[in-house]
């Protein structure tokens, strides 16, 4: 196999970072992230195999399509953040490999493997860290560099049972007492979907008792940790974006969010000011809000959610405009009035047939039409003692 070929072209080729971490944890990692100790795109040029499919020579980094899978293998460098909070510099393409592992995050992300010889190279006491299961960043303006950084710590803590370092995580607190705002908010959203998609409760758990929203906003107040992931579980086969289930009520103005992602937070905003003091109310505020939104209002309204979800949501009713047509009406605003006044009466009488349903909205039309034109529907509710 030629990935086996390219693992033995040269000494200089190495595994960093978190395949080597998931190894000695006893774990397999999806990833294939080689870093070559020099050029990585020349030693890509001159292989006798593989298909160059991208060249970022700004980081001197190549991705190689072998054997059906692309890997991404990347110059050893030196960086530098000229601009906190945003991408980094690349000072130096081709340093050394120690070097090179002082620009990682955290030291248990800075073990190398020597990809001919197998032999592993820790010059930062990553693999102590790892027994220990501490997360510990390898110097301390690693925060003001990249605060990202503290939601990919969050990452790792609950994925692993690892706890912040007890100098790393004053650094952190620090930090979160005066968050420097001009950030990459693209990338602290993109870190903040990898770590609640885990659709873990102690993500969150950790979010709110270490105040990590304080990264969100200058706004952010203090708040109290609710739980979501029953929730999420109960409806995942629903839910296409975890992540704003957990994060949707806090202050997310900042992020790059998408037109679906806004919409989500805009209709669970109108959800809180909505009236739900009834079925009907509630049946016609939540049918055509995503689900997502409907997790959010749970937060205060969980009881009312779980009853339209499992319940109310499967009542339809079995009637429509063209079956009032069909008796005989002009279509005109009365159908829709007709129709809520039936699906109140299905909601309250599940068990109403088609036939019934449309002997109950007749009786309405002709009331409507023949008696009194402009009855409210209160008012016909109570004529038809309903």
């Amino acid at each position: 196999m030629d990935i086996i070929n390219l693992y033995e072209k040269s000494e200089n080729l190495f595994f960093v970072g978190g395949i080597v971490r998931d190894e000695l944890l006893g774990k397999r990692s999806p990833d294939i992230d080689l870093t070559f100790v020099g050029d990585a795109v020349e030693f890509a040029r001159n292989l006798d195999f593989g298909e160059i499919t991208q060249i970022n020579e700004e980081f001197g980094s190549v991705h190689l399509k072998i054997d059906d899978k692309t890997v991404d293998i990347t110059s050893t460098r030196t960086e530098s953040y000229p601009n906190k909070g945003q991408l980094p510099v690349v000072n130096k393409i081709a340093c050394s490999l120690k070097e090179d592992v002082q620009r990682r995050d955290f030291t248990v992300n800075a073990i190398a493997k020597n990809c001919k010889t197998g032999k592993i190279i820790d010059y930062v006491g990553g693999i102590e860290d790892l027994h220990n299961k501490i997360l510990r960043f390898l110097h301390d303006g690693s925060f003001v560099d990249d605060p990202t950084r503290i939601i990919r710590g969050l990452k790792f803590a609950v994925r692993f049972g690892f706890e912040l370092e007890e100098h790393t995580k004053k650094l952190q607190d620090e930090y979160l007492e005066n968050v420097d705002y001009n950030m990459s908010f693209k990338r602290l959203k993109d870190e903040l979907v990898d770590a609640f998609n885990l659709n873990n409760q102690k993500v969150l758990h950790k979010f709110v008792e270490q105040k990590m929203y304080k990264l969100l906003s200058q706004n952010s107040d203090d708040v109290e940790e609710f739980f979501v992931q029953s929730l999420v579980d109960k409806y995942k086969s629903e839910i296409k974006k975890v992540w704003i289930c957990y994060l949707g009520s806090f202050d997310l103005s900042n992020l790059p969010l998408t037109k679906s992602e806004t919409k989500i937070i805009e209709d669970y905003k109108k959800l809180l000011k909505a009236d739900l003091s009834s079925d009907i109310k509630v049946y016609k505020a939540f049918e055509k809000v995503d689900i997502e939104s409907l997790i959010l209002l749970a937060q205060t309204k969980k009881d009312l959610v779980e009853k339209y979800l499992d319940e109310l949501r499967k009542i339809k009713i079995q009637i429509s405009g063209e079956d009032l047509i069909k008796l005989g009406y002009k279509p005109s605003k009365r159908f829709a009035e007709v129709l809520d006044v039936v699906l109140q009466a299905v909601l309250e009488n599940p068990t109403m047939n088609h036939a019934q349903q449309l002997t109950m909205a007749e009786k309405i039309m002709w009331t409507f039409v023949k008696s009194m034109p402009s009855m409210t529907l209160k008012g016909l509710k109570q004529e038809l003692s309903w």
